[in-house]
């Protein structure tokens, strides 16, 4: 048994919210997540959607904010939510809102003073599924990703690099083009280096092209969000779609801006495709 600390519980929609804490290999330090667990996982083993958060935020922002519970409850998801940085006084950080803690965007960091406890792709790829899967009745290869904003960019570049663990994606205002806009150069220099060659494994315009994913990709963008044109840049991840003949489904939301507002307006929708792709 994974050696989850239960912070919170709460009863929701049939099902249980918690919020959880443990000790982490990857990071070094102690990590906090929320689990939404449905009431179909008291009789079996149901799918699992991972969701990752954007810039500043923690495992607290979409579970209180999204309303993703009463869809998870009737499609029988459990809906895990990870904070998106190590944490703690030892840990390093910037006075920048888009580096450092809250910040982690989803790489493993090769840079000091970085690279000690910003592993945050080791910890999304490999140890939180196994902790997940210790602790919860997940169903055997059904698991899904998805996220908004940077972690859009980090729901799309993880499962495009292992759709042996994540068989459905989808994305809300996702960061397509992190080597050639603002937020992702800035993080990708501080964590990864100058060498813009490895910045290519996690630029989803970049994997869309050179692996593609096996299912349907699923992303909503609203067009009066206020970072669309600078940090987002969705066109050039519909080019990279057409250019690869790859399945995808991305919706431009006339009026809706990069709020969660927007997220819990179109949140069943994504459940319900990740509903589709893990129950097939």
């Amino acid at each position: 048994m994974s050696q989850f600390e239960e912070i919170s519980s709460a009863l929701c929609f049939g099902g249980r919210q918690l919020t959880l804490s443990h000790d982490s290999r990857a990071t070094g330090t102690k990590m906090r997540l929320s689990v939404f667990v449905p009431p179909a996982a008291k009789d079996g083993r149901v799918p699992v959607v991972y969701y990752l958060s954007g810039l500043t935020c923690t495992e607290e922002n979409f579970t209180v904010k999204a309303g993703v519970q009463r869809m998870a409850s009737e499609l029988g998801l459990i809906v895990v939510a990870p904070d998106t940085s190590p944490r703690g006084e030892e840990v390093p950080n910037s006075p920048d809102y888009d580096l450092g803690q809250g910040a982690g965007f989803y790489v493993d960091a090769v840079q000091a003073p970085w690279s000690t406890h910003f592993r945050m792709y080791s910890y999304i790829t490999q140890e939180l599924p196994e902790l997940i899967e210790e602790r919860f009745p997940v169903r055997p290869g059904s698991a899904g990703i998805f996220g908004h904003s940077m972690g859009g960019h980090g729901a799309l570049t993880i499962a495009m690099r292992h759709p042996d663990i994540f068989t459905s994606v989808s994305a809300f205002s996702p960061i397509v083009a992190p080597s050639s806009v603002p937020w992702g150069r800035k993080a990708f220099t501080a964590y990864l280096g100058a060498d813009e060659a490895a910045w290519k494994q996690h630029d989803a315009c970049h994997l869309v092209r050179e692996r593609g994913f096996p299912g349907q990709i699923l992303v909503d963008q609203g067009t009066a969000d206020p970072f669309l044109e600078e940090q987002l840049q969705t066109q050039r991840f519909i080019e990279a779609l057409k250019e690869n003949r790859q399945s995808a489904k991305v919706r431009m939301q006339p009026g809706y801006d990069h709020s969660y507002f927007f997220i819990a307006t179109f949140i069943d929708d994504h459940l319900r495709h990740h509903a589709r792709m893990l129950n097939s």
